[in-house]
């Protein structure tokens, strides 16, 4: 009784062992008919760059400075005479221009006019009292000499004297001071003009100090005009620089935010390094453009037409490694290489060997690279995804 009813209690429970039992057993008999896939290899990554084909051909080097134009001819004006000044042609203001040969100022010239006239005066009476003498002694020099007493007059300059070869009628002309009164109205001529400040050339007043009324003596100064028919670039290039200049060819500059650009010649080459900066002096002359000024500081950029390079290729400055190194792709390798350089500028160097016409050259800077590491230029893999 006892048995039969063990029996009855473990039947629920062997049902559910049966069952997992068969599931282990499944499991395994599927697990072993299984087969594993083969496992796949990794495919070597390669880099993609940036690269140009070495092509050797003539260049130009490229020499480029900076510097502000200033006038090569400044201009201070200073008084040789007394008075009160007086207004010119053109206002006589900082800023203003004016052309050549236009009055800038006056100074009161009354009295050296007056002194004038007073000589000429005494001239004449001379003239006037040697002609009767003339006209005994010498009567054949007496129509030209009566000429020019005929020619003298209070509102036009002094003609020249009439030339005199007979030493006898040149001492008879000194007996009655002719050439002593004629050489006084010469001075107070030449005095009389510097009662006017006329303008040499085509400028500008960069600074005025005296206005209209002001009274001035001799020596004292008027003010600061520049001449802008002749302007220059003073403009310091590097000594390395300087056997790259080819002086006889044109240089062309520009300024940033002004679509015109000028073109200038090499005047003069300074003879001294700046010790701060270790640059020489490069002095650029100038000529505007027709319908466009040029102002007095502006800041302008000098390109130079430099020495040729014969056999030369450039390339960006970030495709040197080194200083002295470049990258190639040699059958989708990276390769080292060292590359012979001509000359290094701004943004670019000039390559003269070490690579061979045809070679693929990386142009762009790598980082974590090494030579031998796989490599396709982007351009190719662009018109790959492309087809």
């Amino acid at each position: 009784m006892n048995r039969t009813a063990r029996s009855f209690r473990l039947k629920p429970l062997l049902a559910p062992a049966l069952i997992l039992i068969f599931g282990i057993l499944a499991m395994y008999v599927l697990a072993s008919l299984r087969t594993e896939p083969p496992k796949r290899t990794p495919l070597p990554k390669v880099r993609l760059v940036e690269t140009t084909v070495v092509h050797y051909d003539t260049l130009t080097a490229r020499v480029v400075g900076y510097g502000r134009l200033t006038s090569a001819q400044p201009v201070n004006l200073v008084s040789e005479v007394s008075g009160t000044v007086q207004a010119g042609e053109v206002p006589f203001q900082p800023g203003q221009s004016f052309r050549r040969g236009q009055v800038l100022l006056r100074i009161d010239d009354r009295q050296t006019r007056l002194n004038l006239n007073s000589a000429k005066s005494d001239l004449l009476n001379a003239l006037a009292n040697v002609l009767p003498e003339i006209k005994v002694d010498f009567p054949e020099q007496y129509p030209r000499w009566q000429e020019y007493f005929d020619r003298c007059d209070f509102d036009t300059p002094l003609p020249p004297l009439p030339e005199v070869a007979d030493s006898k009628l040149k001492l008879f002309l000194s007996r009655f001071n002719i050439y002593k009164l004629y050489f006084a109205v010469r001075n107070l001529e030449i005095r009389l003009e510097k009662h006017r400040i006329l303008a040499p050339f085509d400028g500008a007043i960069l600074s005025a100090d005296v206005r209209p009324g002001t009274p001035v003596i001799n020596g004292a100064r008027l003010g600061q005009i520049i001449n802008l028919e002749n302007l220059e670039v003073e403009v310091p290039v590097p000594t390395a620089d300087i056997a790259w200049i080819e002086r006889r060819r044109p240089v062309i500059l520009s300024a940033e935010g002004l679509p015109e650009t000028w073109a200038g010649v090499i005047r003069r080459v300074g003879k001294a390094i700046d010790p701060k900066t270790q640059t020489v002096p490069v002095y650029i002359g100038v000529s505007a453009n027709p319908g466009r000024d040029l102002f007095q500081g502006l800041f302008l950029r000098a390109d130079f037409s430099g020495r040729t390079v014969p056999h030369g290729m450039r390339i960006p400055r970030e495709a040197l490694y080194q200083e002295q190194y470049v990258y190639l792709i040699k059958q989708g390798r990276l390769a080292y290489r060292k590359v012979e350089i001509a000359r290094r500028e701004l943004n670019s160097v000039i390559i003269t060997g070490g690579v061979a016409p045809g070679d693929t050259l990386v142009t762009e800077v790598l980082q974590g690279v090494t030579p031998g590491m796989l490599a396709r230029p982007r351009s190719t893999a662009v018109l790959e995804r492309g087809k």
